[in-house]
Formats: C-alpha cells, sequence, structure tokens
C-alpha cells in the first residue's frame, strides 16, 4: 500500500492529518481486498440493514426481508445492525469509513427514489453492499428487485373481465421502483382494453395505514364512484378494505378491492384479499446469499443485478361490479 500501518488506521478514522488522496487510496484498498480490520479489540463482523432515506421498519416488507436474511445469516459468524445512513455518517467521511467504524463489513441498502444516489456512492467506493427493493441502471450497483407489472397488469385486466370500467389505483406519496411498476401495470390493462387513464383515479397516499383509510374517503365523496380499487401497498390495502366496511361499503359488492401483499396478510382479512403477491423472505435470503459472496470472494465476486417475480392471486374481495353501476357492453367475456 506504501503507507504505514499508523497511516491507515488514521485514515480509517478519518484523522484529519491524512491527506485527502492518502485517505481515499487507503479506503479504496481495503474495499478492494476486503480488509477487515479490528474496531478496538472487536472484529467487523455486523451485517447492516441499512436504510438510505426514511425508516420503514415496521413495514411487512421490511419485517419479511429481515427474516429472510436472519435466516440465511444462522450459519455464519454475522450479526444483524439497523442503520440509519443519513444520522450515522459524520462530516468528510465516506461511506466506507463510517461502515468500518460502526463494526459493518457488508450492507443491505433500503431506498426509494430519492436517495438513489447514496446507494451509488457506496457501490463506487466499492464496499460491499446489496439494494433490495429497487433497480439501477448503474452496472456497478448490486441490486435484488422483484418486477410486479407484469402481475399489477394481470390483477387490472381481472377487474375489466368482470365487468369494472372505473378502476381507481392508490401509489405510494414516495417514488419508487416498485408503486411506479404497479402503476405502470394499471396503464398497461387500461391500454390493453382501450380504456383511458383518469387522473381523478390514480391517487397517492402514505404507504400506511391512514393512508388506506384517506384513499376510500376520496373515493366516497367522487360523484360517480369507481366500482374496483388496486392498492399497491400492503397495509394500506388492508386498511381499505377495514375502512370500506366501517363506512359501509360491503366489499366486493359495493367495491372490489386489489391489494399488493409482501407477506401472508391476504388471508388475515373478511373476505381474504385478492392480491398481487412477492415472496419479500426470498428476496432477504437472496440479499444476503449475494452480499455474503461479496464479503467472501476479495475481487472475483459478480456483480448481482437479480428481477424475480411477482404472482397475482383471486380470493374473495373482488367480484362483478353492482347491476345498477355496469355500463352497457360491460360485462366479463
Amino acid at each position: 500500500m506504501g503507507v504505514s500501518p499508523a497511516t491507515v488506521s488514521r485514515a480509517i478514522n478519518n484523522h484529519p492529518a491524512v491527506a485527502k488522496e492518502v485517505r481515499e487510496k487507503v479506503i479504496t484498498l481495503i474495499n478492494e481486498n476486503r480488509y477487515v480490520p479490528s474496531v478496538g479489540r472487536r472484529q467487523i463482523t455486523n451485517i447492516a440493514f441499512a436504510y438510505a432515506d426514511d425508516i420503514s421498519l415496521g413495514s411487512p416488507f421490511d419485517a419479511a426481508l429481515m427474516h429472510g436474511i436472519s435466516e440465511c445469516m444462522e450459519q455464519y459468524e454475522f450479526d444483524l445492525m439497523e442503520l440509519d445512513l443519513k444520522r450515522a455518517l459524520h462530516q468528510r467521511e465516506t461511506y466506507s469509513q463510517m461502515f468500518i467504524r460502526k463494526g459493518v463489513c457488508g450492507a443491505v441498502l433500503r431506498t426509494s427514489s430519492h436517495s438513489k444516489k447514496v446507494c451509488e456512492w457506496i457501490a463506487t467506493e466499492g464496499f460491499p453492499a446489496v439494494v433490495v427493493g429497487e433497480r439501477f441502471d448503474n452496472p456497478r450497483v448490486n441490486f435484488i428487485y422483484a418486477d410486479s407489472r407484469r402481475s399489477s397488469r394481470e390483477a387490472v385486466e381481472h377487474l375489466i373481465n368482470l365487468g369494472h370500467r372505473k378502476i381507481a389505483v392508490a401509489i405510494n406519496v414516495v417514488e419508487d421502483s416498485d408503486h411506479l411498476d404497479r402503476l405502470n401495470g394499471y396503464k398497461d390493462a387500461l391500454a390493453a382494453h382501450q380504456l383511458p387513464v383518469d387522473s381523478r383515479l390514480v391517487l397517492q397516499v402514505p404507504a400506511r395505514r391512514d393512508g388506506g383509510e384517506q384513499f376510500i374517503r376520496q373515493i366516497e365523496v367522487m360523484p360517480d364512484r369507481p366500482t374496483a380499487a388496486y392498492l399497491t401497498d400492503p397495509v394500506a390495502a388492508v386498511a381499505a378494505m377495514v375502512e370500506a366496511q366501517r363506512r359501509g361499503l360491503r366489499v366486493p359488492q359495493d367495491i372490489s378491492i386489489i391489494g399488493f401483499d409482501d407477506a401472508q396478510l391476504r388471508f388475515l382479512t373478511f373476505p381474504r384479499m385478492t392480491a398481487v403477491c412477492q415472496d419479500t423472505r426470498e428476496i432477504g435470503m437472496a440479499a444476503f446469499a449475494a452480499l455474503q459472496s461479496l464479503i467472501a470472494n476479495v475481487k472475483s465476486a459478480a456483480r448481482v443485478q437479480r428481477v424475480l417475480r411477482t404472482h397475482f392471486e383471486v380470493h374473495e374481495s373482488t367480484a362483478q361490479p353492482p347491476v345498477s353501476r355496469k355500463i352497457s357492453g360491460s360485462i366479463a367475456r
């Protein structure tokens, strides 16, 4: 490396006496050679579940991800820790330095469209990291992603074939690849059946319980209320089913609802929820397998850009629209 062990230590710890060029050289070589230093008396053996944007630790998606990661970690001497990257990063510190300071040897990253640059910076530094739930064009970024566009189109076509023509969709207020795929699947289905996209029926609500409640209140007061809806977040979808029935709208007799399910929430509603489903536990397991390979294989680990598939399940929350509201010629073929 051409520098003393003391300089390496100071570079890792962001000592102001180390020149920027030397610090960058040290960090690059550490990442290229997967050098794992000790921090004090402890080895760096943590895997970080790290948020580049807002923390969503309580979501079914994140819970299932960590279940899959933890399940795979059992045979390795790793510990799982949660990190808020915005809070953890010190001034003038690289992400690699921060991870080393925290005792982290690899990271599973959660992001949105607003913080994708953070993931690209980490990839540029060469630190072992895999993004989950977001796709990238940047060839240096490792990611595991489930494409829900095709299944979302299938879901909306299911509603169209039942006779629905006024179909609302609820997407997250935070932009990400997942929800964009689901919105595009919705638009694909309408276009395939020569139905226009009514911007009044495309609603953005928080991916939370109150988002689903807000969605039902919004469509309830519409002059020509939709007869069906696709909610692209699991918690919002379940909350919408509960709120609809609380406000006197029967599911599916008055309104058909399709949700998205990261886990097994569709079996906990009444009626059981028709849903686009993804195996988030599998995403977590795949992310850890890819990350472990990056950590173990010094320079030979291949880039990982893996796209998994979702599927569509029909249950009891969808039916034909109310007879009085059917449009001529709209009955299922």
